[in-house]
């Protein structure tokens, strides 16, 4: 009887240090990855349009490279060719202007349906 009741506090102890490392694992640093992608803008947007499954499976949770115009520009957002939302953890800096090219590195995470735009997190400015 001591003997299950030992082994069954153990697999819990056990399944518990397990699920705490699942949950709080490191968080990736998106600015040291190599790109898996590297695409135009206009080119990533058409790829969703065209197939919007296919593409998330594709493309969700990767570091992406995406170059384009800017035609937005916040404290920690850029907005490319009005289609491509990056979202940086940092402030930005005021230099960056509208109609300038750039190359943005960042993750992926998702087509935004109300806005018709997709979304990048953790950016990093390329050039």
């Amino acid at each position: 009887m001591k003997s299950k009741l030992f082994i069954g506090i153990c697999l819990a102890l056990l399944l518990a240090i397990l699920s705490y490392n699942y949950i709080y694992q490191d968080h990736r640093n998106i600015k040291n990855e190599m790109a898996e992608f590297s695409l135009n803008s206009s080119d990533f947007y058409n790829q969703f349009l065209s197939d919007p499954v296919t593409s998330e499976k594709k493309y969700l949770n990767k570091t992406i490279e995406v170059t384009g115009l800017i035609t937005e520009v916040n404290s920690q957002e850029i907005t490319l060719d009005e289609n491509i939302f990056c979202q940086f953890s940092e402030s930005i800096k005021n230099s960056f202007r509208e109609n300038i090219p750039l190359k943005i590195k960042g993750r992926f995470i998702g087509y935004d349906d109300l806005l018709q735009q997709l979304k990048l997190d953790q950016s990093n400015i390329i050039n």
